[in-house]
């Protein structure tokens, strides 16, 4: 249950602190007084975003703070240990919220989490029904919502819910590959086609790229490259006063130093061994310059050669190697393209199996339901006679659809609230306040089927009075037998129903606007209650004294 709630510096909050009981507790007050705020704190720290708007004027931060102590603690703990926290230490759960005008603080047992985590929390924590939230009731997704929730079907859902996944996959596929128009699809074709074309007639390499470079670079300055080569041959051999001879009159002259100088040999070695060094030096010059194809043919061929690389390499990657990959890209594509219709037929007949699956999950999804239908209008029915509706009768009715994320069922629930009146969907008839009462009436049926804790409800009892109201604070009682129970009203009838009674009042100290929470006992309680019966007068007085002896 929910034992504290802590509030420092929301809106009209100072500093509050509001304990809360087992069973009903009731909250009541004038209108402004500051009700909604508690409910607004409590909000925020079920992961509802925050606003800095919320601080108090002239304070730089609020807070809000709430301590839960958990019977069954399972659910919880198993969300602490997903995000690597510690389980509650004997079912307490603590948690803090700090908003300032730049940062928002969000702890859970004094370790950091996130909004989403709150969020989590939340959903097994607290159950909270505010004064408009019965119109969800009218919504089919809210209504086949309860019907599962009444039935516990969630492993037949989920089962469902997959194989609807699997088929919806297949039909994004298969859009995907319809959603083109055929001329489109032609267009690209072709567009490919010449693409791939021109990249594979060019047959380009990695190697050629270099090698037309560097030859193209050669032949357009051949005269010159041939005369520098013969130039340096003259140098080294044939020229007049050329290395060559030099190197040879100083071999003759070495073979004459030997006899007298026997050092000399490893000079004379080193001479022959650099006569031999020119003689192939000038060998090698002389085979790469004869192999120089300077004809017009040639260098035709390597102009063409090397505009085709430029070209392509231009329209299609700054690079040879990225200019080959995006082909095999390209490839890949208009392979893919060609092939959509055997691809489309093949989604198409893994789909016609997959819709079996659907079938087949969803019929039994719909087995569950029928099951339970009937027995889900029974309690309800029960409910409703006790709030009121004594010649009431409420009623779910199932029809096939489509298949659909839920399954393949639609679901109407129809309502007649008095004896003599056709059953007709609830949406239709019903005014504001017979249905909150037929959410009460539902709540209270699915209050024995969940583990949430804590159910809160804001001004449920709204649009309702007298006898009715009695009507309702008692069964708001009975379903507090099961859960605490956390109720904002209006209505001293329902309000003497409570168990614990919290009144919420708002005052003016040195021109400045409080709300305080005053917890109520056997001698204040009386007087609140005849308050909101209208007034302090003696007959008021004794009606709510009557009141609390007959809840």
């Amino acid at each position: 249950m929910l034992r504290n709630l802590k509030i420092k510096n929301l809106a009209l909050v100072d500093d509050v602190q509001v304990g809360f009981n087992e069973g009903l507790n009731v909250i009541t007050g004038e209108t402004g007084a500051g009700k909604s705020l508690l409910m607004g704190a409590l909000r925020l720290l079920l992961g509802e975003r925050a606003d800095k708007s919320m601080i108090r004027t002239g304070e730089t931060s609020c807070s809000v703070y709430a301590e839960f102590s958990l019977k069954d603690p399972t659910h919880v703990d198993a969300i602490l240990a997903d995000i690597g926290i510690e389980p509650c230490d004997g079912g307490l759960l603590i948690i803090r919220r700090v908003i300032t005008e730049t940062s928002n603080k969000t702890m859970v047992n004094d370790e950091s989490v996130t909004l989403n985590v709150l969020k989590r929390l939340g959903d097994v924590l607290v159950d909270m029904h505010g004064p408009y939230d019965h119109q969800s009731l009218l919504d089919p997704a809210t209504q086949l919502a309860i019907l599962d929730a009444f039935g516990t079907v969630n492993e037949t859902k989920a089962a469902y819910q997959t194989e609807y996944k699997n088929y919806r996959d297949l039909q994004q596929k298969i859009d995907a590959l319809n959603s083109d128009h055929e001329e489109d699809l032609e267009r690209q074709i072709e567009f490919l086609v010449y693409r791939v074309a021109e990249i594979d007639a060019a047959k380009l390499s990695l190697e050629e790229d270099a090698e037309v470079e560097e030859e193209h670079s050669i032949i357009a300055n051949s005269q010159q490259v041939i005369e520098w080569a013969n130039g340096t041959v003259n140098a080294l051999t044939e020229g007049e006063g050329c290395a060559f001879d030099g190197l040879v009159a100083a071999q003759q002259c070495l073979n004459q130093l030997i006899k007298h100088l026997p050092e000399s040999q490893e000079w004379h070695d080193e001479i022959e061994s650099a006569v031999t060094s020119v003689q192939e030096v000038v060998r090698s010059i002389e085979t790469a310059a004869a192999g120089i194809d300077g004809s017009p043919e040639r260098m035709q061929w390597l102009d063409d050669r090397l505009t085709t690389y430029q070209s392509l390499k231009r329209k299609y990657g700054p690079t040879v190697s990225e200019v080959l990959q995006n082909g095999e890209t390209w490839q890949q594509q208009l392979s893919e393209l060609r092939g959509r219709d055997k691809k489309r037929e093949e989604l198409q007949s893994e789909q016609d199996q997959v819709f079996k699956a659907v079938e087949k999950a969803g019929l039994a999804l719909r087995g569950l339901r029928e099951n339970v239908a009937d027995h889900l209008s029974e309690c309800i029915t029960k409910e409703l006679v006790d709030i009121g509706f004594e010649h009431g009768f409420f009623d779910v009715q199932l029809n096939s659809c489509e298949p659909g994320p839920s399954g393949l069922d639609e679901i109407d629930f129809g309502f007649a609230p008095n004896a003599g009146e056709d059953m007709r969907p609830l949406r239709m008839i019903a005014s504001s306040g017979e249905i909150s009462r037929v959410m009460l009436a539902t709540k209270a049926v699915l209050a024995r089927h969940d583990q949430i804790p804590v159910l809160v409800f804001d001004e449920i009892d709204a649009n309702i009075g007298g006898e009715i109201g009695g009507a309702v604070g008692r069964k708001l009682a009975q379903v507090a037998e099961c859960h605490q129970l956390i109720c904002i009203t209006h209505l001293p009838q329902v309000a003497a129903c409570g168990t614990t009674h919290l009144a919420v009042s708002k005052i003016v100290q040195d021109g400045r606007t409080f709300t305080e929470v005053r917890l109520l006992g056997p001698d204040s309680r009386p007087a609140e209650l005849a308050r909101m019966l209208g007034g302090g007068t003696e007959v008021s007085l004794q009606h709510a004294h009557e009141m609390l002896d007959q809840a």
